[in-house]
């Protein structure tokens, strides 16, 4: 299974392919509205992806410009293009953004390549320790005791179950106190949906999800399992299938992943399921949940701006459904992030830096948790509950704590990150589609001989790192004394000083 949020809906968002890449003028592109004029003010470009998170980010950038009337921050929202292509494309061109959203795994190739600002001149020991520890970690966002980026989102649960309120409430599941009915278990969720779709006499179901556009299922396995004592929604740093406490892949072959399939698998056959999930999209299917058209939905809180959009606010949120609804095991992170980055050919640095150290400061973090609801941040202080005024949200902001720091190999050994897995075909993904359309007809052989794969794509991959001269082993991989129920000890330097 995997892990990743960004690898499955960033809230950094870009659709592939590379016909509009150079079509910069139809980016929306905002300007210093008091800028007096043009020789006294100095611009500062800036890219990010960001969609649903449009009002922070205006907002942002009007109050860092009240405080700073001598800089310009002409900012374009890459929204619809190929990020890595479009920077690719603009380092040649010589017209790269000076400050820029930093595409999932590219840091350190930028790093190499000398494309990205070291701010080592700028990231002292003092504006260190305005993140929470271990924000700085060697081989993430740091290379040879240099910063280059810094952290940006918090931790929480990343993917959750929604609740349409008067769903629920129309199908009579409502607590003595008039609240919808929250499912805690496995069979709680079957009588939910079986409840909602009998009342809703083929108009209305208990399940929906669209899984046209990319794999939704999944998502389901990983909400309904990584509670199930093993680490089912893993760290970074670790290949499908293994399990970093044993260093044997047998995550997908865990009890609890096939029986939830098969009990997925009863939730369509009894017609729970909303019979067009295969021919909707995601957005799609979000937009019927809103309407009612069904009482269940997998996301994540990307979801929820959207919704705020179309006026629909009466949802519940829950995550973490286990067989007997006592969590045995959590969702894990590791240390260090990155979000922004400068470039090395920034025309004004010192100005990149004051707008770079701005949007990554506590006071924009708590604003973008508590206005715009966009996320939890990394600064611990802004992601309060009791400081958001709209339930669903701060449910979720009170899901941080189902988040624990995990081990990460990358940080025993920096050779790892040289260990690239082949993907392996059909994967994950495709075996719970292949699953739902009858194509696969036996989970237990389709998930053992994916196992098999798993492990000898990694040995494979070991094998071509080792060739190379980089020295990775599956030890590297093994955490023993890994407590599933614990935050895990990261033993590396919690700050580090720049020079």
């Amino acid at each position: 299974m995997s892990s990743s949020p960004l690898s499955r809906r960033a809230l950094f968002r870009g659709a592939a392919g590379v016909g509009g890449l150079l079509a910069l003028g139809a980016c929306s592109t905002t300007k210093s509205p008091g800028a007096k004029s043009a020789a006294k003010v100095v611009d500062v470009t800036h890219w990010d992806q960001l969609v649903s998170q449009e009002p922070w980010v205006k907002k942002e950038i009007e109050l860092f410009q009240a405080a700073h009337p001598s800089v310009a921050i002409k900012r374009t929202q890459q929204a619809s293009g190929d990020l890595e292509k479009l920077l690719d494309l603009a380092w040649r061109g010589g017209s790269a953004p000076d400050i820029f959203k930093v595409p999932s795994d590219k840091l350190d190739d930028y790093v190499a390549d000398g494309r990205v600002l070291d701010l080592s001149k700028y990231a002292t020991a003092d504006w260190q320790k305005t993140f929470p520890p271990y924000s700085f970690v060697e081989g993430i966002n740091t290379f040879g005791g240099k910063i280059y980026s810094s952290p940006f989102e918090g931790d929480a649960p990343w993917v959750q179950l929604y609740i349409n309120n008067k769903v629920f409430k129309d199908a009579g599941l409502v607590e003595a106190d008039g609240n919808v009915k929250i499912p805690k278990t496995w069979e709680e969720v079957t009588l939910f949906a079986e409840q909602i779709t009998k009342k809703g006499n083929g108009s209305v179901h208990g399940i929906g999800f669209g899984n046209s556009a990319f794999a939704i299922i999944p998502w389901w396995v990983e909400l309904f399992t990584a509670g199930a004592g093993f680490p089912g929604s893993m760290p970074p740093g670790f290949p499908g299938g293994l399990d970093p406490r044993t260093g044997k892949f047998t995550r997908t072959t865990e009890r609890a992943v096939s029986d939830f399939l098969t009990l997925f698998l009863e939730w369509k056959s009894k017609g729970f399921i909303t019979p067009n999930a295969l021919s909707m999209d995601d957005e799609i299917s979000r937009q019927q949940f809103a309407r009612g058209k069904f009482g269940m939905i997998v996301g994540g809180v990307w979801n929820q701006p959207g919704w705020s959009e179309l006026g629909f606010t009466d949802y519940s949120v829950t995550t973490l459904i286990t067989a007997d609804g006592q969590p045995k095991s959590f969702f894990y992170y590791g240390p260090g992030k990155y979000n922004l980055a400068i470039s090395a050919t920034a025309k004004h640095p010192d100005e990149a830096w004051e707008w770079f150290k701005w949007w990554n400061g506590p006071e924009a973090g708590a604003r973008y948790v508590q206005e715009l609801k966009g996320g939890v941040s990394i600064h611990p202080e802004a992601n309060d509950p009791s400081k958001v005024d709209f339930a669903p949200f701060a449910a979720f902001v009170g899901m941080t704590k189902l988040s624990l720091a995990g081990p990460n190999p990358a940080l025993r050994n920096p050779a790892t990150g040289n260990v690239v897995v082949k993907k392996i075909t059909p994967d994950f993904d495709s075996i719970c589609t292949g699953l739902f359309t009858g194509q696969i007809k036996d989970i237990g052989a389709a998930l053992s001989q994916l196992q098999e794969q798993q492990e000898k794509a990694f040995n494979d991959a070991l094998a071509k790192a080792a060739a190379k001269g980089h020295k990775a082993t599956i030890a590297d991989y093994t955490f023993t004394d890994w407590d599933l129920t614990k935050p895990y000890k990261w033993d590396i330097p919690q700050y580090i000083t720049t020079k």
